[in-house]
Parts: C-alpha cells; sequence; structure tokens
C-alpha cells in the first residue's frame, strides 16, 4: 500500500496572489507614465521587473488551481508538478528580463539623460510599500517552490526599489545621472541571482534528483539502523512536487509471520514522515539476495510477499 500526506494549497494563498497581481498590475501602469515623465531607465526596469512579477504571480494562481486538481488514471500523481513547471518559467522569464536591462543600461551610460530625481523617488516609495506588504503576505502564505517563487520576485523588487530611492537622493545631491544606469544594472544582477537558484531547484525536481537539503546516506542509515532491518538496496527518493518526497527500496528482513513484519514496516515509514518528511513510500520486503543488486527485480529464492488489505494482485509491499 502507499503512505500520502495531505497535499493542495490553501484558498487563503489564491485569495493572496489575486490580491498581488491586482496591485501589481497597477503598479506597472504607474511605473511606465513615471519612467517615460521622468526620463528614468531605473523606474522603466522596475517598470519590467514588475511585469515579469505579474506574470510570476499570475502563473503561480494557475498552478494554485491545477495543483488542486484530484489524481486520475492518466495523471496518477495529479498535477503537482505544475507549481515546479510554474516556478521553471518564472525564473528563465527573470533571466530574460535582466540580460535586456543590462543592454539598455550599458546603452544609457554612454549616454546619460537628464532625470526627475523627485518624482523617481515617489514613485520608488510607494513601490517598496507596495512590494514589501506582497511579499509578506506571500511569505505568511506558502513555502513550496512556486509560491517561493513568487515571493523571490517580490523581496527582489522590495530591494531594487529601495535602491532606486537611494538613487534619486544621489542624482539630487551631485547632478550625476549616470547613477540612474548604475542602478539599472544593480537591479538586473539581482534578478539574475534569484533566478538561479529557482531554475537550479525546479531542475532538480524534473530531473527526480535528490530532494534539496536531504541526504540519500543518512535516509538509508535511518532504515537499516531499525531493528529486523538487515539491508536496503535499490532506494530512490526524489520529489512529486517541491515539498511532497517518495522514496522507493527494497528491505532485507528475516524470514518472519506476516504480523511481525508489518511491525518493521510500520516503524520504517514513522522514522521517514518524522524525520525526513517522506510520507509517500513504496517497500518491497524481502528475505533473500536479488540477483541484481540495484536493480532488483527477480529473488534467487522465494521472498517475502505481503499483500495489502486494497491489493490482491502486486507482489510489492508499500509501506503506509
Amino acid at each position: 500500500m502507499h503512505s500520502h500526506a495531505g497535499h493542495g494549497h490553501s484558498h487563503g494563498t489564491g485569495r493572496v496572489l489575486r490580491f498581488s497581481l491586482g496591485v501589481t498590475l497597477l503598479y506597472v501602469a504607474l511605473l511606465v507614465v513615471a519612467g517615460i515623465r521622468a526620463h528614468s531607465l531605473a523606474l522603466l526596469s522596475e517598470a519590467g521587473h514588475n511585469l515579469s512579477d505579474f506574470l510570476a504571480l499570475l502563473l503561480s494562481l494557475v498552478a494554485v488551481f491545477l495543483e488542486g486538481r484530484p489524481p486520475s488514471a492518466t495523471k496518477t500523481y495529479g498535477y503537482r508538478r505544475a507549481g515546479v513547471l510554474a516556478a521553471l518559467v518564472n525564473a528563465l522569464s527573470l533571466v530574460i528580463v535582466s540580460f535586456f536591462i543590462f543592454y539598455e543600461a550599458f546603452q544609457r551610460i554612454q549616454h546619460p539623460e537628464q532625470v526627475r530625481a523627485r518624482l523617481m523617488i515617489a514613485v520608488a516609495a510607494a513601490g517598496v510599500v507596495m512590494n514589501g506588504v506582497i511579499a509578506l503576505l506571500l511569505w505568511r502564505s506558502g513555502r513550496d517552490v512556486n509560491v517561493r517563487s513568487a515571493l523571490l520576485h517580490e523581496v527582489g523588487d522590495t530591494l531594487s526599489t529601495a535602491a532606486v530611492i537611494v538613487g534619486g537622493f544621489i542624482i539630487l545631491w551631485t547632478g550625476q545621472y549616470w547613477v540612474d544606469a548604475a542602478l539599472s544594472f544593480a537591479i538586473g544582477a539581482l534578478i539574475l541571482w534569484s533566478s538561479i537558484g529557482i531554475v537550479r531547484e525546479t531542475m532538480n525536481i524534473l530531473l527526480e534528483g535528490t530532494p534539496r537539503g536531504m541526504s540519500l546516506e543518512a535516509v538509508e542509515a535511518t532504515m537499516r539502523a531499525i531493528a529486523g532491518v538487515s539491508d536496503v538496496h535499490d532506494l530512490h527518493l526524489w520529489s512529486i512536487g517541491s515539498e511532497n518526497h517518495a522514496l522507493s527500496a527494497h528491505v532485507k528482513i528475516a524470514d518472519m509471520a506476516t504480523s511481525e513484519s508489518d511491525a518493521i514496516l510500520k516503524e520504517i515509514n514513522e522514522k521517514l514522515g518524522r524525520g525526513f518528511g517522506i510520507h509517500h513510500t513504496t517497500i518491497q520486503l524481502e528475505h533473500v539476495v536479488c540477483e541484481t543488486a540495484h536493480s532488483c527485480v527477480i529473488a534467487v529464492r522465494e521472498e517475502v510477499h505481503e499483500h495489502s488489505r486494497h491489493d490482491h494482485s502486486h507482489r510489492t509491499v508499500d509501506g503506509r
């Protein structure tokens, strides 16, 4: 049998994302108008940054809807990776935006334009408040990679918009308009840096790598330390979604009654759940050495095969 954890995003996350979408779209329009009037590339860069935030939030909202859909005969895990795909698209869009900003900043630093610093400061101050509020709401609503990708957008916006305020004051005090282009370079670098971590994490999930921050060796050692377990092999650990981890393994035990092996199986799943947050397991119990050590499918002699209450045809024991 399979062990499943409770899944799904709260309705609160959807409400936060919808609110954030509306506010962000209004602020993008304000940035475009103010950037043109103030001749500020930094504000126009912020408009591009916030537009990518709008798309990120929209993708995250779609992912929340898809992840809430139940599994089916064709999608046995449901749509748990919809959020991961949304996060990957978000991060890749940020990479494109950052290089566009680098190009525009390079052009502007060669030919500086006069900037209306006071307007620049006022609009950026409004952005700090807006992005800060949205970032706080997202931080409180979830921790999966989909929500964290949107959160990174907002945190990056808050910091970069704060830098625009500082740059505006520097322009007021010194009259050096190249500061506007220099700020754009810094904003682009921040966007690029924030996107790299998300790309790496989402690619690891899609390639079914070992979950971030989890050690395969530590998981195996925990299983081997359980009384009655003599060997663990063909161990695989991956993520279904960003916060939903799964494990499959072959566990060697002594030849014993079903009631005894059930106790071992229960302890394995309890320790995996408490220690590592792994709640979806597929474990085959056996008491002989497999012909193929790392891809065990056929035993040399008769294996211990136990059936769950819901499984009358499979010879695999899945842990709950």
